[in-house]
């Protein structure tokens, strides 16, 4: 069978950049050597508009026009650290998104006559293009002295809406690092934010590769390429769904994109045609918050099986708003201030501190983010030299069967848990699950969470012997992405590897006393090890609705291992050395990108296959512009039930 490796990663969220580990750098920044932290707030403080790169001479202060001497790395990450981490990770709501101080409305009012006696009508002159087609009852029109105006009388009260403002119950979210605009980057031709990320992730995660896409294409077949994307809740900017819902409460036109940009399908359409010119698999599978894990799932069993060879697998998720938020706050799913004050007691909010997961909580705290990964099958790996960073073996989902609420939990994390530990044991043995594994907790912040998920982790840990199952929780620094929210754990997960630390929990003060946690080891601190004695880490989500799903992904030590047992030292040798070329080409990426050349790639309208360009046998279709042909099926898997 396949081994599907996973050789690049790209995207943004909260904490920054995915390539290069600027993401799980920031989260741990606090544990990393002072010269990796001087890389991550510059690279940052470059993200944020707050310096320029100038040339070899350092670094120009955008804000600061009087100050026009450049200045060095280590002086930038001096001046701006403070204001690279407040502008990092979960915080209040910025301006920018939208005032959650006073947010537009139209709020409800009843007009009656000055005098306000009931029996009285009131009376207003009225531009005649201006009466509605069909006239409320209660009202006469008359013609008025003016010019194209009309008078009318209602009998009774006026009911109106009227432009209003109000405070904005929940006043924290993980957003983009304060002032990085993706729009500014490319030609975004008016697209949603969410499809602007999904571009940016791609491109983050094809060119930290460091492998020329097109000598990727030279190597399979070109149908043997699949994208697995989605967003949860399709692009609710105005740009999209969101315009198109407001357009008639509003007075004006639905757009001729908006519809189409809000497909919650576009994201994977998107980087097909303008970051890949991918003819193979598309494929948009949504789970609500186990979305990426669903996606993972396809790309995991269709790599298995041969169907592709390399896939693109990712969402974006722009979900912060005042529509979403409206949703998910009604719910009382969300935490409000006035819920976090009564709570700990305090008259201050601190929303750093909004998501709290497995500690005392009163709702989870929105994100957005978007993250893609590219996964390759073993042989093909091997052969181009490509990056190995771990591996994933298996995806398990399993729903809730019959419940009494469709957001309450059921059996079906359970089953994808047990599975998926299981399997772990079975590919690395018990002892390695045992005493070098760890969980991504889907960790939502919420107080039901906290108690169910616990409760899963601490049986689950009991039927395999584990005594101290370290827990992950990224959402207290992201906040809930909700579609990528199980990406942003594989990219935390990825780093853990890399670096042995387990980000910690530093939004909460302990854990929760209700919290299940006889066998767990999680809390406020990060936890640090060797590198060696992480080998499998299991990613958790409980999506709403009884999406549950539980992957197992493996460290680059011990896919390497797998490796070289399948293909022997002298091939791994040779692979090994191919592998540097890769490295340097993805060095140098990040190192340009560290400095702000990460624009997205938009082939928008480039090299278009004209239908004179196909040739179709009975074997194969061959397409101008690509290396190789595509195979026709022409076996029978049938055989043993046809003629």
């Amino acid at each position: 069978m396949r081994l599907p490796v996973i050789v690049s990663m790209g995207g943004v969220n909260a904490a920054g950049r995915t390539s290069g580990f600027q993401g799980f750098h920031r989260m741990v920044i606090d544990l990393l050597p002072e010269s990796e932290q001087q890389k991550t707030l510059v690279a940052l403080a470059v993200m944020m508009k707050l310096v320029k790169p100038e040339g070899d001479a350092g670094f120009l202060p955008i804000a600061d026009e009087a100050l026009n001497v450049p200045l060095s790395a280590g002086e930038v990450a001096q001046r701006y650290r403070s204001q690279v981490l407040a502008g990092t990770l979960v915080r209040r709501v910025e301006p920018s998104v939208f005032d959650v101080d006073a947010l537009h409305w139209q709020s409800p009012a009843s007009l009656r006559s000055v005098s306000g006696k009931a029996d009285e009508s009131l009376k207003f002159v009225l531009a005649a293009d201006q009466l509605p087609t069909k006239l409320p009852e209660g009202w006469t029109v008359e013609p008025s002295h003016d010019d194209g105006q009309v008078r009318v009388t209602v009998a009774g009260n006026l009911e109106v809406k009227l432009d209003n403002f109000r405070d904005f119950p929940v006043k924290a979210a993980g957003q983009l690092p304060s002032g990085f605009e993706i729009a500014d980057l490319y030609n975004s031709r008016f697209q949603p934010r969410g499809l602007q990320m999904a571009l940016f992730g791609a491109t983050d995660a094809l060119r930290a590769l460091g492998i020329d896409w097109d000598t990727v294409l030279e190597h399979i077949e070109p149908d043997e390429v699949g994208v697995y994307s989605s967003s949860g809740f399709g692009q609710m900017g105005k740009e999209a769904y969101g315009g198109m819902h407001q357009a008639r409460m509003k007075g004006e036109r639905v757009t001729t994109k908006a519809l189409v940009m809000g497909v919650n399908s576009m994201p994977t359409d998107f980087i097909n045609a303008y970051v890949l010119a991918n003819v193979g698999i598309a494929s948009s599978s949504v789970a609500a918050c186990a979305t990426f894990l669903s996606n993972l799932r396809h790309a995991v069993s269709d790599l298995k099986a041969g169907k592709v060879r390399v896939a693109m697998v990712g969402n974006s998720e722009a979900p912060i708003g005042p529509e979403l938020m409206d949703g998910f706050g009604t719910m009382g799913a969300l935490a409000t201030d006035t819920n976090m004050m009564k709570l700990y007691d305090t008259d201050e909010v601190d929303h750093r501190r909004a998501s709290r997961p497995f500690g005392d909580n009163c709702g989870f705290t929105i994100g957005e983010s978007c993250q893609y990964f590219i996964l390759m099958d073993d042989a093909l790996a091997v052969e181009l030299g490509a990056p190995c960073l771990g591996a994933v073996t298996d995806v398990f989902v399993d729903a809730d069967g019959t419940k009494k609420s469709i957001s309450a939990p059921g059996p079906g994390n359970h089953i994808s848990m047990a599975k998926a530990v299981a399997a772990a044991s079975a590919i690395v043995g018990k002892a390695s699950v045992r005493d070098k594994s760890f969980v991504l907790a889907h960790g939502s912040s919420t107080p039901q969470n906290r108690v169910s998920e616990s409760q899963i982790f601490d049986q689950v840990a009991e039927a395999f012997d584990i005594k101290e199952w370290p827990v992950v929780a990224v959402k207290a620094y992201l906040g809930h992405t909700i579609a990528p929210a199980s990406a942003d754990q594989l990219a935390t997960a990825l780093g853990s590897f890399k670096y042995g630390i387990l980000p910690g929990i530093p939004t909460i003060d302990a854990v929760a006393d209700d919290v299940h946690q006889d066998r767990l080891k999680m809390g406020p601190e990060h936890q640090t090890t060797n590198p060696d004695n992480l080998e499998v880490a299991i990613l958790n989500s409980k999506g709403f609705g009884g999406n549950n799903a539980s992957a197992v992904v493996l460290s680059p030590g011990r896919t390497e291992a797998m490796l070289n047992k399948r293909y022997g030292e002298a091939a791994m040798t040779a692979y090994r050395r191919k592998r540097e070329s890769s490295l340097k080409a993805s060095e140098n990426y990040l190192s340009a990108a560290d400095r702000g050349e990460y624009a997205p790639i938009y082939r928008f309208g480039e090299d278009m296959i004209d239908e004179a360009n196909i040739e179709i046998s009975e074997t194969c279709i061959s397409i101008k512009g690509f290396a190789n042909s595509i195979s026709l099926p022409t076996d029978n898997p049938y055989q043993d039930m046809t003629d």
